[in-house]
């Protein structure tokens, strides 16, 4: 990343003042997402777009309305919200309010200019596209079931075919989409199926990258299929712009945007890449991830100070550990901010890995692992390759996991019996990501206080899968 810190990143430094002389211009008042907050906002329209910023000196927008041919603007005024219009585009309805009655109508009509000159230069309504920035709209909190997305449709699905190419043959992108169809809470409508959608439609297209770059896609799951997260990353270039809009389409605070601007400018990552969280109970969160080497004191610039990240930091100094394969943090609305912070454990062979991981569990003061998982472990003679994750908190340590590589059939059907899942619908995840076993299971635990409600706290068997590339 550049090391110019800017407010948002791409094509946002239009300042008000350059827009003029406007096809509209004034001062309106608009409705956030999910938080139904008002804003005062000075909107400009020019040419087909509607800009809209904090004051109308601004050198960069808040956000902006993209008028296609599809969108349409009318009055939605009552007795609680007079003078009160509706914008209407592929993606979201923006509900805004005039100062004075008499400016309702010609708001009103100048947008329909707007809209019909977007027709006449054939804007076609953006189907692959996010929605542009917008800081006050659709915010995920581990705590949101109840926040209110517009309704997206699902693409058409396709006609039986006898010839439909087995799960493990499809891109990726179509991989993602099957395995959502398998998941019990995902089905039918429900406000975390429509924040999936938001987060899979933000993944940049593969029409994107240049010849030798490339998207991969992760899915983690826990064994009773209640808990769900979604990873994918690529070039930072391609990444950026897209990550942020979505970032600012679902709400993330101004300052966590600075934040993920400042430390990408610190360590500066060939790859970026962002996930979310959800559960059967409604729980929906998000954030950003870098994967690669990251020098450790870089990465735990990340992450908020606090005690739990000094023994954290003195814990691998101890372990010899210099440097992490990852760093990620959450971008929910309210705090406390989670960083995770995740290590390849050293060690000449699987035992010696996971002797390491289990001290951290000592050295964090975490419960142990299990007596059944960790003795089905031990049967299954783990391979070399293992990890630990360890997520902090200004308030402590939020979660650890040690994750283990390449379980087997059988280690996975034990898993899951142990921690009260179902191998069956297990595996139904598993064919429809065109998976042939996880790449890791993950043995975590969550701490009291930080499920909100709509996580397992405690302890936890995650498997992960690794649905491979996307290439040009």
């Amino acid at each position: 990343m550049s090391a110019k810190k800017i407010k948002k990143y791409g094509d946002i430094n239009v300042p008000a003042q350059s827009l003029h002389p406007p096809d509209k211009d004034g001062f309106l008042t608009k409705q956030g997402g999910s938080i139904k907050t008002w804003k005062k906002r000075y909107f400009i329209l020019k040419d087909s777009t509607l800009y809209y910023y904090k004051t109308n000196k601004d050198a960069v927008f808040t956000g902006k309305i993209e008028l296609e041919s599809g969108s349409t603007v009318k009055e939605e005024s009552s007795k609680k919200k007079p003078n009160m219009f509706a914008v209407t585009t592929l993606k979201r309805i923006f509900f805004m309010v005039t100062e004075k009655p008499e400016d309702l109508q010609p708001w009103i009509n100048a947008i329909k200019l707007g809209i019909e000159r977007a027709q006449a230069k054939g804007v076609k309504p953006r189907q692959s596209q996010p929605d542009t920035p917008d800081t006050e709209v659709k915010k995920p909190t581990p705590t949101n079931s109840a926040s209110s997305f517009q309704e997206t449709k699902e693409p058409a699905k396709p006609s039986p075919q006898k010839d439909l190419p087995a799960a493990g043959e499809m891109p990726p992108r179509v991989r993602l989409g099957l395995a959502k169809q398998v998941i019990n809470f995902l089905k039918g409508d429900s406000k975390v199926l429509e924040f999936w959608q938001i987060w899979s439609e933000s993944i940049p297209l593969r029409e994107e990258l240049t010849p030798g770059a490339s998207i991969d896609f992760h899915v983690a799951a826990s064994a009773d299929l209640t808990k769900l997260t979604w990873r994918t990353s690529g070039p930072q270039s391609v990444f950026i712009q897209r990550m942020v809009d979505f970032f600012w389409n679902v709400g993330a605070p101004e300052t966590e945007i600075d934040r993920l601007n400042d430390v990408g400018a610190l360590i500066n990552p060939n790859r970026i890449g962002s996930w979310i969280d959800m559960s059967s109970k409604g729980g929906m969160d998000g954030g950003w991830y870098f994967p690669g080497d990251i020098p450790l004191k870089l990465a735990i610039e990340a992450a908020d100070p606090c005690d739990a990240l000094t023994r954290f930091n003195d814990w691998c100094q101890s372990q010899t550990i210099t440097t992490l394969c990852a760093v990620g943090r959450d971008m929910g609305a309210a705090p406390p901010r989670q960083t995770e912070l995740k290590i390849k454990l050293p060690g000449a062979d699987a035992a010696e890995q996971i002797r390491r991981g289990i001290s951290a569990f000592e050295a964090f003061n975490f419960p142990p692992i299990p007596a059944t998982p960790l003795e089905i472990l031990n049967k299954s003679h783990p391979e070399a390759g293992c990890y630990l994750s360890v997520i902090t908190s200004s308030e402590g340590f939020v979660r650890l996991g040690l994750l283990i590589p390449k379980p087997s059939d059988d280690t996975v059907m034990a898993l899951c019996q142990a921690a009260e899942g179902d191998s069956d619908e297990m595996a139904n995840l598993e064919g429809a990501l065109g998976a042939f076993g996880p790449s890791f299971v993950e043995f975590q635990y969550l701490q009291k206080g930080f499920g909100y409600g709509v996580y397992k706290e405690g302890f936890d068997v995650v498997f992960h899968f690794n649905l491979g590339e996307e290439m040009p």
